[in-house]
């Protein structure tokens, strides 16, 4: 079990110092679609690097869908979850470190990738388009984790099919909320920014959990779940 939460803590480290790091590193030059991609190929590297050991859940939200699809208990769902905080908040701070050492960067002007919605935060969406992007985004997201680890999945795929998916769920929404659909990754950022980001931490944390647990239901219901008889 060790070896599974380190291995959870450094691929969440690596979601948040590839996804926020282009975000807040590269934003200006590579645009939202770089940005997309760079939280997508994050997935692929933790997958085929760390899957083996963990899984490469890399978010409660994941974590708590394989919790209600059976694949998990009760005590490794907290532990996961424990560690992908820890991850997440240990990406930030390195990433808020890079950054500081640049001149002209401020923590309170250019931020640190943090997710939100409504008056001055990118599209200024509400909070009810907020929630419902990131509870719908997320229930598509671990639909997609849980089918393509199940057994007759072609194995092999799983990390590419799972990187492409949260790459394309940011092409639909950084807009919107940034996009979290996943707790650890929101919770990082928000912790250093405070104000605000703190503010609405709650929304980056109750939709996505929500949307995991009924994607677990679902398949563990057999709604989303291949028929291996």
């Amino acid at each position: 079990m060790a070896k599974k939460i380190v291995a959870e803590l450094i691929g969440t480290f690596i979601l948040v110092f590839f996804g926020v790091g282009a975000a807040v590193l590269m934003g200006a030059q590579i645009g939202m679609l770089g940005i997309a991609l760079a939280f997508g190929l994050s997935i692929v590297a933790a997958a085929y690097g760390l899957g083996a050991i963990s899984g490469a859940h890399l978010n409660p939200a994941v974590s708590l869908g394989m919790l209600a699809a059976g694949r998990m208990t009760g005590s490794e769902f907290v532990a996961y979850a424990v560690a992908q905080v820890a991850g997440a908040i240990l990406g930030a701070l390195v990433i808020l470190t890079i950054a500081s050492g640049k001149a002209d960067y401020s923590l309170a002007t250019n931020g640190l990738g943090q997710n939100g919605f409504g008056a001055g935060y990118l599209g200024e969406y509400s909070q009810g388009a907020a929630i419902l992007f990131e509870l719908v985004a997320t229930f598509i997201f671990v639909t997609v984790i849980l089918g393509a680890t199940q057994d007759g999945a072609p194995g092999a795929m799983a990390g590419l099919a799972i990187g492409l998916t949260l790459a394309g769920i940011h092409l639909v929404g950084i807009n919107v909320t940034g996009v979290s659909v996943n707790p650890a990754r929101s919770i990082g950022p928000a912790l250093f920014v405070g104000g605000k980001a703190l503010a609405d931490l709650w929304v980056f944390i109750a939709a996505p959990l929500v949307g995991g647990m009924v994607a677990g239901l679902l398949h563990s219901l057999g709604a989303t779940r291949a028929d291996t008889h």
